[in-house]
């Protein structure tokens, strides 16, 4: 089975080759040819120096060696392979790109490669690194960035601890934790053995690329600490190098802003329980969004909802406490100003409300989703709760209230079909036991019926809420 060309890599018109050489535009050259591909594409034969400003890393080889790095070398990820070569960079108005994935060259899937800083950002940052050593415009960066205090610190680091990390403008590096920062280490996919809290397993190569990533976009490390095959609503993460990331394929929410009703309210309803799961969890972590767009959030091809884009998004540990970013001015170096201004300054951990996220998503994201959708009285309710749950002003309980009351509104307008296919079939069960049930449908609590669609027993609810053991056998 050939690999499937989402819409965005047919535009692209782009051959699989460059895809090759644009992950290894690292300062890296090799003098025979890679392995046979088997696509009829012939081969181009280069010195593997395409793409440099794209990656952003054409004159550090820290990318060498990780796991999705091997992946492009042995043709795993494809842009395409049929269409006419072009190899020169692909569009740098695109933040994103469409490709394929393969694991044996037989089953293919589309996947998604992020830009993870702007082009523009990328001048901004060589040029800002290169000034820092007083070097011409055009330096060596891995050679920089060895030489700096931090880094030195990094080599000689046993443990990641928040004095490594003081100084740095992501904001899940506010306030880390121990805790926090020992699970980054821990399950950092791109070393071997990862699983210690240690950092004796990593090379000077391994650090200077967690450090380096960490400074960048901290996205890539989201997904790996937090990773969605454990519940959390973020995409499967496959690698990152760099200033790329390759994770599962999604659809922007802003795609789906003329989406009809019931689509609409299936929407909000899930982004407002992802909110839900980010302030209130098993592990005691309060996530917070700095700022919020459609853009953020993305939609699988089964309905499913997950934060695209986790860049903006900071972490409170609520268990151990973090630790406050004190003298994180006094901290500040060239990895402090890779992606912004060296004198950004990022509020106070303790100073993030509770309705923080809500607030964001009711003003900029869900008016957009969700107006003139529904008959009146609906859209008015729909409305008001909106208003309220986007008043920044209000006491965090009443914007908490207003987003629960909001999916207590929808929860009812989202239909059962199978365009809903992460919860189809299981949603058909509530209908049939609606009409099965008729009149005493209505005697089971509506906190029980959302427990239980939520993942409680079914038969547990019947039991509990009518008592009635010949309901049981009906299901």
């Amino acid at each position: 089975m050939e690999p499937r060309l989402g819409p965005k890599a047919a535009a692209l018109h782009l051959g699989w080759p460059f895809l090759l050489l644009w992950v290894s535009g690292l300062s890296y050259s090799v003098s025979s040819p890679a392995s046979p591909s088997p696509s009829p594409v012939s081969r181009v034969r280069t010195s593997y120096n395409l793409g440099k400003t794209f990656l952003g890393l054409d004159k550090c080889n820290a990318c060498i060696g990780t796991s999705i790095c091997k992946k492009f070398f042995k043709e795993e990820i494809r842009f395409d392979n049929g269409l006419a070569l072009h190899l020169g960079p692909p569009p740098d108005d695109l933040p994103s790109y469409s490709a394929n994935y393969s694991d044996d060259f037989k089953t293919w899937r589309p996947v998604e490669i992020s830009r993870l800083v702007s082009k523009q950002q990328n001048k901004i940052s060589d040029g800002r690194i290169c000034a820092s050593a007083a070097a011409p415009k055009t330096c060596s960066i891995e050679r920089v960035l060895r030489k700096t205090g931090r880094f030195q610190k990094w080599l000689q680091a046993k443990r990641l601890t928040p004095d490594l990390v003081r100084g740095l403008s992501s904001p899940l590096l506010r306030c880390p934790s121990q805790r926090l920062l020992d699970r980054v280490v821990r399950r950092y996919a791109e070393v071997a053995d990862a699983g210690s809290i240690f950092m004796d397993h990593f090379t000077d190569r391994d650090k200077l690329r967690l450090l380096y990533t960490l400074a960048v976009n901290t996205h890539p490390v989201l997904l790996q600490i937090f990773p969605g095959a454990e519940g959390w609503p973020l995409p499967k993460y496959l690698g990152s190098c760099g200033r790329f990331l390759v994770s599962t394929s999604t659809s922007p929410l802003q795609e789906f802003y003329g989406a009809p009703p019931d689509q609409a309210a299936d929407l909000a309803y899930q982004l407002l329980g992802v909110l839900e799961s980010l302030r209130s969890n098993d592990l005691n972590y309060f996530f917070y969004f700095t700022h919020v767009d459609a853009d953020m959030f993305g939609i699988f091809n089964n309905g499913h909802l997950f934060i695209r884009d986790a860049s903006a998004l900071g972490v409170i540990d609520r268990q151990e406490g973090s630790q406050a970013a004190s003298g994180a001015g006094d901290n500040k170096d060239i990895f402090s100003c890779l992606v912004s201004g060296c004198q950004t300054k990022l509020p106070s951990c303790d100073t993030i409300p509770e309705k923080q996220n809500l607030v964001l998503v009711c003003s900029q994201v869900l008016p957009l989703l969700l107006q003139a959708k529904f008959p009146s009285p609906v859209q008015e309710e729909i409305d008001a709760e909106l208003t309220r749950c986007a008043d920044g002003t209000r006491p965090d309980p009443e914007v908490l209230g207003a987003a629960s009351r909001l999916k207590d509104i929808l929860r009812p307008l989202r239909t059962c079909d199978p365009r809903f296919a992460y919860r189809y079939p299981d949603c058909k069960l509530w209908v049939d036991l609606e009409r099965q049930l008729g009149s005493q449908y209505a005697r089971i609590p509506r906190l029980a019926l959302h427990q239980a669609q939520e993942g409680i027993l079914l038969k547990q609810v019947i039991w509990g809420a009518l008592g009635s053991p010949s309901m049981l056998r009906k299901f």
